[in-house]
């Protein structure tokens, strides 16, 4: 990089860290970003997890609920993950398209852990309905409904 371009391109960096700051600090209290205990549309959103999951004898997991969601503008997902015993990490298990259309709707996730080693017996799921949302030009997550359930994987 020439030197000439250094000091530029610190401040175009500079810039756009400063611009960036107000709205990060301000976001927990923008309703777009809010987590969905502050959002509006609190009641009509929301995400359930089966209490029985399948695991496969190659470790491929399936899990499966349902979601009611609104108000998207940008691609929505369901997400799942599994954390087993008393263990930290949590692995992922695939994810799905979501239709925030206001009705409640099926969601299911198939994948192989994304650590490995699950196996038939309770784990705690956590399921996550979510979109990217452009604001000031970033995509920030928005999260419409999150929740975490102790589920049993039967083979």
């Amino acid at each position: 990089m020439s030197p000439r371009l250094r000091p530029t391109l610190g401040a175009v960096v500079g810039a756009s860290l400063l611009l960036a700051a107000p709205t990060a600090a301000a976001a927990p209290a923008a309703a777009p970003t809010a987590v969905p205990a502050a959002a509006p549309t609190e009641a009509k959103e929301f995400v359930t997890v089966d209490p029985v999951g399948k695991v496969a004898a190659d470790g491929t997991v399936t899990l499966t609920g349902t979601y009611q969601c609104s108000d998207s503008t940008g691609l929505p997902l369901v997400s799942s993950s599994v954390r087993k015993g008393g263990s930290l990490a949590r692995q992922g298990i695939g994810g799905s398209t979501a239709v925030c259309d206001g009705a409640e709707h099926r969601w299911e996730n198939t994948g192989k852990a994304s650590g490995g080693g699950v196996e038939a017996g309770a784990v705690e799921v956590e399921a996550t309905v979510m979109e990217l949302r452009l604001q000031h030009g970033l995509p920030l997550p928005y999260f419409h409904a999150v929740r975490q359930q102790d589920v049993t994987l039967k083979g």
